[in-house]
């Protein structure tokens, strides 16, 4: 049993989903250039797509139609859910789990072929949108092209059994519909790693999402992401994790921002404020010395093991969207957000998203167009520092500042009326809205319940 596998587990438990990997040969490798945020990802935002539940038809070519609405509400950044086979040995639910994958070179066919996933990517590339792919290299399903190739890249028992994945003592996590990949055999590594390679050489994709990340190796990630890079620099690498080393040695442009998500489920619960978000900048964000984090209200896990954001945030939940777009960090949304989605989505069933009106895709189309287009809010080491004014234990403000570019945030992060006195003068449009305000230093400024100001000067 690889030590790697005993880390982190109290960090995970909550969450309930699977993963896996395999080959294909790399092409010559150039110089690596210093490790950065691409410069196309300058100010990025993310769409996580579910592909199973996204339409009816829960298909590659019918989720394809939606491209135009996307790039228009202003996405950039596709990130697909796993989209290869999944394995039908010890699968949960009729359909399984995506993160229970049988072969890494090769699409689910209830989704469609390669063929009609790539003429996605295609599609998606000509209207200048960027796709990178979720990759499970913890474990793999059971049907896994590698139990008969190479059955000794997984984990086994005293009695030479492969085992699915354990916690730090010894015991299953519950992810029964996965085998545990060992890391302390090499040859796994380059597998994986060609594996990878196979779909930016042969499907042209910009990155890739790392499920569970902090559960391999930190020298797998440091060697192979760096041979990624030399392959196509271009590559955007987010991981699933929080590992401080993940960012700071050059392994990840965006990790996760659990955290900060998860005080923002308590701060719309009222079990905490918005000074609270003060301690986790202090305490938490000096912690990565570059990168940076990703933004979200929801997404994947969260809808369907904790509840949708409305579930979860209730009348807050545009107030914590506003939050998560315009913070220091690379915004996420989850398919469904601009209808909204109410509901918690199946994880191991078909259960189509309702699209219907796109409610909300408006609201998020101002705070994406801002983003791409104020310099203020780009993503680290492009945009403006943020810096925190009008201090106050229910109202979270902040002015960020790029070159000729401004932006304030003041957010009443409570569901009661507030008022504040100002120590700054500003004025402009709210974005939100297309209404003047004023701040006037010294005069008193009242929010509604929830109230958000976006404003930019005119």
């Amino acid at each position: 049993m690889s030590i790697y596998k005993l880390s982190l587990f109290l960090f995970v438990t909550t969450w309930y989903i699977q993963c896996t990997g395999q080959k294909n040969q790399a092409s010559p490798a150039m110089e690596q250039p210093s490790f950065t945020l691409p410069e196309w990802a300058k100010n990025a935002n993310i769409y996580e797509v579910n592909i199973r539940q996204y339409t009816p038809e829960g298909t590659f070519l019918a989720f394809k139609k939606h491209l135009p609405r996307l790039q228009k509400m202003g996405v950039q950044i596709l990130w697909f859910m796993p989209i290869y086979p999944i394995s039908d040995t010890k699968k949960k639910g009729s359909l399984g789990s995506y993160y229970a994958v049988t072969d890494f070179q090769n699409t689910n066919p209830k989704f469609g072929t390669f063929e009609e996933f790539k003429s996605v990517v295609d599609e998606a590339h000509q209207l200048g949108m960027k796709v990178i792919l979720d990759w499970v290299p913890n474990h793999t399903g059971w049907d896994h092209v590698w139990m008969k190739t190479n059955p000794d890249f997984y984990t086994k028992n005293d009695k030479g059994e492969i085992i699915d994945p354990l916690n730090e003592r010894g015991e299953s996590m519950g992810w029964t519909d996965v085998a545990d990949l060992n890391y302390d055999n090499k040859a796994l590594w380059d597998s994986m790693k060609n594996d990878m390679l196979f779909w930016v050489n042969e499907c042209k994709i910009d990155g890739f999402r790392q499920d569970m990340a902090m559960l391999v190796p930190l020298e797998f990630w440091k060697k192979t992401n760096k041979e990624l890079l030399a392959v196509n620099p271009d590559l955007f690498l987010l991981a699933e994790s929080e590992e401080k080393d993940h960012i700071n040695q050059d392994c990840f442009h965006v990790c996760y921002g659990w955290s900060f998500h998860h005080i923002l489920n308590d701060i719309a619960k009222g079990k905490k404020k918005a000074s609270d978000l003060d301690t986790w900048r202090k305490d938490e964000f000096p912690k990565i010395t570059k990168g940076n984090y990703m933004f979200f209200i929801t997404n994947h896990d969260e809808n369907s093991w904790s509840g949708s954001e409305i579930e979860r945030m209730g009348e807050a939940y545009k107030t914590m969207a506003v939050l998560a777009h315009t913070y220091d960090g690379v915004p996420l949304m989850y398919s469904g957000q601009e209808e909204p989605l109410v509901k918690r989505l199946e994880f191991f069933e078909k259960d189509t998203i309702p699209f219907a009106k796109y409610e909300n895709a408006g609201f998020y189309e101002k705070l994406l167009k801002l983003k791409k287009e104020n310099k203020a809010l780009w993503n680290a080491p492009y945009g403006g520092s943020l810096q925190r004014i009008m201090t106050h234990q229910d109202i979270f403000a902040f002015k960020r500042e790029k070159d000729d570019n401004q932006v304030l945030v003041l957010l009443n992060l409570s569901g009661k009326m507030q008022k504040i006195v100002p120590d700054i003068e500003f004025s402009g449009v709210n974005v939100l809205t297309g209404y003047e305000t004023v701040l006037s230093k010294g005069k008193e400024f009242e929010f509604a319940p929830w109230q958000a100001f976006v404003i930019t000067p005119k």
